[in-house]
């Protein structure tokens, strides 16, 4: 099986706005380690305080899965060993495993390195030779190596040989500056696993936007361990994402890297550290993007609907995705009949009322309104035009006013008459804003009457400007996201007038919630 060795808690936290706690990094730990990766590289104990904590805290844990890893490098030019910090420190680390990084391009050990050739082959036999001998098992990364390697192939290979000598149990071929095409890595690959006869990695950056399409072909020329990330954090473009990576190994090149059924697990881990790490998903990213298995353009639903595979490469599940359905002014009527399939609602039996449907969407694009991301207001249109429905209330009037008096200063109150099983209901509410308001006063309406709504909270409010030439007169969108536990839908508002927008977003918001039982 092939190795996987995530270097997420260390590559991955050197991209620029990621900084993890010591109980961010063990719950991302764990995680990693539950979906089956064979390593988790924790951390460079010698470079700052928390990462030695991290090793620290990690002995106390039972891995199922994946085994530890302590980064470190060489030992520093005309030194011993026993002598360097870094050297003790991946000791004091104590796990099973240490990863040492040494330099493989002439470029960096005259410029960066300022040492001669041999010296650079001295530190990295003795610095994995002394780790060895005290009971450390040692994964070499030839840094650059592929620079290195176009630069000097002799002496690129000659630094593999010393770490051979050390004690090294796999070379990883790196790729650090990301610059390397995916033919070239190929090769040179093939040619160094075919001089050393020894088990070689490999371990790229994602610079030339090649990091995934790189690592795949060193795996074809014999790589038997892929280093990278969770989502392809790493610092400048990144390393080369492992969400991508393993299905493209499992799934089209038909290796195993992970254990039976837990590539299933890939969507939900993607998310998980993404959260942990504070950064928004990209839910375009392939396999486990949101919107990866996203069908908009009306001819494309239309054949799903006949053959799956017929607009999809894989089966999202697979990869614990779904297919979804997005409704929009590039729609067709099988987008409106599998989005009624996906809420439980019957779908209109003629095809003037999907046609209707259609033209009103697309209407309503024109006007501002976008339903891509709103696909609760879609779902109440399609609701609204089943001959029986009954809303669970009307609009009759809203009024708001935004007001500035002396001594209190800027405040706003609204008032909404709506009608409920017949009954007339008029009430007013303040708030810090109009929609606050507006919000208020309809809530007050309903809650005695729905008292759920107690548990329905804007978790998102998001304004775009349409047609910025016309200044204040401009269209505006509004969407609204609201969620109850771990509910969450979207609505959408459109108008020249930001109130009428933010109502219409609101209304389609409350109504949703309530008849879908959320």
């Amino acid at each position: 099986m092939l190795q996987i060795y995530d270097t997420t808690l260390r590559d991955g936290t050197q991209r620029e706005g990621i900084s993890l706690s010591c109980a961010d990094k063990l719950r991302i730990a764990r995680r990693l380690d539950q979906f089956g990766v064979a390593y988790i590289e924790g951390g460079w104990p010698g470079s700052n305080p928390k990462d030695a904590e991290f090793f620290e805290r990690a002995r106390d844990i039972e891995w199922k899965h994946a085994i530890i890893a302590a980064f470190g490098a060489t030992c520093k030019a005309n030194s011993a060993p026993e002598d360097d910090a870094n050297i003790r420190a991946l000791l004091e680390a104590q796990t099973a495993v240490c990863t040492v990084v040494g330099k493989s391009w002439t470029l960096h050990v005259r410029e960066v390195l300022r040492t001669s050739m041999d010296e650079n082959l001295r530190m990295i036999a003795e610095s994995l030779a002394y780790l060895t001998a005290q009971g450390r098992r040692v994964i070499y990364d030839a840094e650059h190596y592929f620079d290195g390697y176009k630069a000097d192939p002799s002496y690129a290979l000659e630094t593999l040989r010393a770490a051979i000598r050390g004690g090294a149990e796999i070379l990883v071929l790196c790729d650090t500056n990301g610059g390397s095409m995916p033919w070239e890595v190929e090769e040179i690959v093939r040619a160094t696993h075919s001089a050393l006869k020894f088990p070689v990695g490999i371990h790229t950056h994602n610079d030339s936007e090649c990091a995934v399409a790189n690592s795949l072909a060193a795996v074809r020329a014999g790589a038997m361990q892929v280093q990278g990330t969770i989502n392809g954090y790493g610092e400048r473009c990144g390393n080369a994402n492992l969400c991508a990576l393993i299905p493209d190994l499992e799934l089209k090149l038909g290796i195993r890297c992970l254990p039976e059924g837990h590539l299933e697990q890939l969507y939900e881990l993607s998310h998980f550290i993404a959260e942990v790490v504070n950064l928004a998903p990209d839910e375009h990213m392939a396999f486990v993007g949101k919107s990866a298995f996203a069908h908009k353009g009306g001819l494309h639903v239309a054949a799903m609907r006949r053959n799956a595979t017929s607009y999809q490469h894989i089966e999202p599940e697979a990869v614990g995705n779904q297919s979804r359905v997005v409704i929009s002014e590039l729609s067709g009527r099988g987008n409106l009949i599998s989005k009624a399939e996906e809420y439980g609602l019957s779908a209109p039996a003629d095809s003037q009322t999907y046609s209707e449907l259609l033209d009103d969407i697309k209407n309503l694009e024109a006007q501002g309104f976008s339903f891509e991301a709103a696909e609760a207001s879609v779902t109440m249109m399609m609701k609204r035009r089943q001959p029986d429905y009954t809303p669970p209330f009307t609009l009759v009037d809203f009024l708001v006013n935004v007001e500035h008096r002396q001594g209190r200063g800027i405040f706003a109150e609204a008032a909404v008459k709506v009608r409920v099983n017949g009954e007339i209901i008029h009430t007013a509410a303040e708030g810090n804003g109009p929609v606050n308001a507006l919000d208020a006063a309809l809530r007050k309406a309903l809650t005695p009457i729905y008292p759920q709504l107690e548990h329905f909270h804007l978790a998102d409010y998001k304004v775009r400007i349409l047609d910025g030439e016309n200044g204040t007169a401009a269209v505006t969108r509004v969407l609204i996201d609201t969620q109850n536990g771990s509910q969450r839908w979207s609505t959408v508002g459109a108008s020249a007038n930001i109130i009428e927008a933010s109502w219409k977003a609101l209304y389609d918001s409350v109504e949703y919630g309530l008849l879908m039982n959320i």
